[in-house]
C-alpha cells in the first residue's frame, strides 16, 4: 500500500498547470493525502475513477483545506480535531480565526491503522500565530493522535510547517528563530516524537540535502536550498510494516513536492 502526501498550493492550479494527472500516473498511490487545496470539491474538476473522496475545506473560501482520496473504502473518516479536543485548548481563540475552523484535519481509519492528514498552521513571518500554534494547536493535534493510538496504530501526514533539526533545512544558522525553525515549533515535533511517533523518512535516510519545500525566489528549488517541512510519522508498531518512506522532489507543480509512505500488511 502506497500512501502520497501532498502540498498542492492550491488544487486548481497544480490542474491548471496540467500536472495532477500525471503525479498520479507516475506514483500510482492506493491513497493521496492533499494539503492547502485552497477549493471546495465542487471548484475542483477532480474526477479520479477507482477513488473515494474525502474533502475539508476551510469556512474561508480559497484558504487552506485538506483532500484525501482512497482506492480502500475506509471505515470511517472524521474531518477537523474532535470538539471536545478544539473546546479543551481553545482553538477558537485566536486572532486569525479558529484554526479547527480551516479544514486542517482528515482522519480516516482503515483496518489495521489510522490514518490522518494534517496542514499545520503556519507561525507567520512575524511569528503572530506562534503562541496559538505551540501553546494551542500543537498540543490539541498530539493529544488527538495519542487518543486514536490506544485503539489501533496511527500514520499521520502532511505539511507540519516546522523543520525538525539541523539537517532538515539547507540554512540551519540564518533561519534559527524564524518561523518554521523556532524553538517552539521544533519542541512540537519532538513531543510527536517522545509520544511515541517515529520520524519514517529517517528510518531510511541521513543527513541533510533532503527538502520538501522551497521558496519561489532566488531559484531555491533549482539549488536546492529548501526546508523538510512535510512528513510521514507512524506508531513504533507500525514500523515492522514499511518499506519505504520517499521524498519525491522530481515532481514538480508546487512550491512543495510529494512525499510517500509504502506500508505491507
Amino acid at each position: 500500500m502506497r500512501i502520497v502526501s501532498w502540498n498542492v498550493n492550491g488544487i486548481r492550479a497544480v490542474q491548471r498547470k496540467g500536472l495532477f494527472e500525471p503525479f498520479l500516473a507516475q506514483l500510482q498511490p492506493d491513497i493521496v493525502c492533499l494539503q492547502e487545496i485552497k477549493a471546495e470539491q465542487d471548484q475542483a474538476d477532480v474526477n479520479l475513477d477507482g477513488y473515494v473522496e474525502f474533502w475539508h475545506s476551510a469556512e474561508k473560501k480559497g484558504y487552506s483545506g485538506t483532500a484525501l482520496f482512497s482506492k480502500i473504502e475506509p471505515l470511517s473518516v472524521t474531518t477537523g480535531l474532535p470538539t471536545r479536543i478544539a473546546n479543551k485548548y481553545e482553538l477558537a481563540d485566536d486572532p486569525y480565526g479558529n484554526s479547527n475552523a480551516e479544514g486542517r484535519v482528515i482522519t480516516a481509519e482503515f483496518d489495521n491503522f489510522f490514518l490522518v492528514t494534517v496542514y499545520t498552521p503556519n507561525a507567520k513571518g512575524d511569528l503572530s500565530r506562534l503562541a496559538h500554534r505551540h501553546q494551542k494547536w500543537d498540543p490539541a493535534f498530539l493529544a488527538h493522535v495519542k487518543a486514536l493510538q490506544k485503539k489501533k496504530p496511527v500514520a499521520f501526514c502532511g505539511d507540519l510547517n516546522v523543520a525538525h533539526t539541523e539537517d532538515d533545512l539547507a540554512n540551519p544558522r540564518e533561519n534559527r528563530g524564524k518561523a518554521g525553525f523556532t524553538t517552539e515549533e521544533r519542541e512540537g515535533i519532538q513531543k510527536l516524537l517522545d509520544a511515541g511517533f517515529v520520524d519514517t523518512f529517517r528510518l531510511f535516510t541521513d543527513g541533510n540535502g533532503h527538502y520538501t519545500w522551497w521558496s519561489n525566489f532566488s531559484g531555491a528549488r533549482a539549488r536546492n536550498v529548501g526546508w523538510r517541512i512535510d512528513y510521514f510519522l507512524a506508531s513504533k508498531n507500525l514500523v515492522p510494516h514499511i518499506t519505504h518512506a520517499e521524498i519525491h522532489d522530481d515532481i514538480m507543480g508546487s512550491d512543495h513536492c510529494p512525499v510517500s509512505l509504502t506500508l505491507n500488511f
